[in-house]
């Protein structure tokens, strides 16, 4: 066998290694394409099973017919006994043409079945460890952010943690130094209300007004059901929805702030709030996974 493997070229074991875990990886989509294909399959074998039953049923029908009557009175017991034994042997073989006419649409049945629960288990293992991974890594990156709040400050560390700059701004004749934090460097959670949403109007007070009662909005159905996830803060506004915001999001009782905030009045957002500005870049202060602790 090793001198079989020797012979073979390392190419051709890579590229069979490859498509190995190309398979493994789009198992669940294989499993479930399989078991859709074989429930139809079932279905059809099944009706044509049942278009024959009518003449498997004749013939049994007949088979039954053809059995002598057993008398109520008869003191010869081996006739008697035959009788019984033709019998059983009629009904038995009427069982197994029953069976079998059915038995392929059975078989298909229950490997789809099969197929489908085999997919469902991958995809619950799959997210299960997603979930897992995901928390690992929020646990940390908040570890991380609360050492250095504890180092540095809590207002250093927003700081740091949206990038912002030390810029001299003139108002009224008077130079005024202020913290200008940078849009390009945010959560992966931030968006734009913009003209994208279609709660977006073209009045910088009207959008203001709107996203505030979304806030204000959320943070009662937070209070209401314990937890509101990401997701259902952007259909409130109208933004497209995430994969993350699917699973992170705010916990009445949990380890994050207690409250959903969508960062209005951060310093980049001065404009939005005096009404210079229709747009607003929203980031999210999400407690993080909650989809595991709700």
């Amino acid at each position: 066998m090793n001198k079989i493997i020797k012979i073979i070229p390392k190419s051709v074991v890579s590229k069979v290694s490859r498509q190995i875990l190309k398979t493994k990886k789009n198992s669940p989509h294989i499993f479930f394409a399989a078991g859709v294909a074989g429930t139809v399959v079932s279905t059809v074998l099944a009706c044509r099973a049942t278009l024959r039953l009518s003449e498997t049923l004749d013939e049994i029908k007949r088979d039954v017919d053809s059995l002598e009557p057993i008398p109520q009175m008869n003191l010869d017991i081996e006739p008697a006994r035959e009788q019984h034994i033709d019998r059983i042997h009629v009904y038995g073989k009427a069982s197994f043409k029953i069976v079998r006419l059915y038995a392929p649409a059975a078989i298909v049945g229950v490997a789809s079945i099969g197929a489908l629960t085999g997919s469902h288990i991958q995809l619950v293992r799959r997210n299960t460890a997603l979930m897992a991974a995901y928390a690992a890594v929020q646990k940390a990156y908040d570890d991380y952010r609360e050492r250095v709040r504890e180092q540095l400050g809590e207002d250093a560390e927003l700081e740091l943690y949206h990038a912002s700059t030390k810029q001299v701004k003139v108002v009224d004749g008077k130079a005024i130094e202020a913290n200008v934090a940078d849009p390009n460097k945010y959560s992966p959670y931030a968006k734009f209300f913009d003209e994208y949403s279609k709660h977006w109007e073209k009045d910088p007070e009207l959008n203001r007004i709107y996203v505030q009662c979304q806030q204000n909005y959320l943070n009662h159905r937070l209070n209401a059901y314990g937890h509101v996830f990401l997701n259902e803060a952007y259909d409130a506004l109208g933004l497209e929805r995430t994969k993350a915001g699917a699973v992170v999001g705010w916990l009445k009782n949990g380890e994050g702030d207690g409250y959903i905030d969508f960062g209005i009045f951060e310093a980049f957002n001065s404009r939005f709030v005096n009404g210079l500005e229709r747009s607003i870049l929203l980031d999210f202060n999400v407690d993080g996974v909650i989809y595991d602790k709700i």
